[in-house]
């Protein structure tokens, strides 16, 4: 899916006369993904002469332009500045990476807890970019029984 296809899904829709989230078409993922560390070498923010030059990490680039190949959305989701904005998206050029959009100033720190209306699967990397499975894990959850106990 190009970035014009999807600005299309992603631009103001409107339902019985109020506007409303869009929602992506059956089977299309909108993946968010880490530069430093994830796709390439880990370039701390306070070593911004590092970005142009950072190994990409060639499992990361095959998969990431697959999904985009397959109609999947790409986002890239980064704690470099917006400062950093030019070096980071001539770096993706440069290596190859395919993507629809830049996402700057993350939050850092690392152990996130995601809070969002909208179902999120979170994908922790771990070294390696492989097809995605399916697995049964415990997570944490918000009680859903909470009116119901009062």
């Amino acid at each position: 899916m190009k970035k014009k296809e999807v600005e299309k899904y992603l631009h103001k829709k409107v339902k019985d006369g109020e506007t409303v989230s869009p929602v992506l078409p059956e089977g299309v993922k909108n993946y968010l993904i880490d530069i430093d560390g994830t796709i390439c070498d880990d370039v701390p923010n306070e070593e911004p002469e590092r970005m142009g030059t950072a190994k990409f990490y060639s499992d990361a680039l095959e998969t990431i332009n697959g999904w985009y190949d397959e109609g999947h959305i790409i986002c890239f989701f980064t704690a470099r500045f917006e400062s950093h904005r030019e070096i980071t998206e001539k770096w993706l050029l440069e290596n190859g990476f395919k993507y629809h959009s830049l996402l700057m100033d993350k939050p850092r720190g690392g152990n996130y807890h995601w809070i969002d209306n909208h179902l999120v699967k979170a994908t922790r990397y771990n070294g390696k970019f492989t097809n995605l499975i399916e697995k049964t894990i415990k997570i944490e959850v918000f009680d859903d029984d909470f009116n119901k106990n009062k």
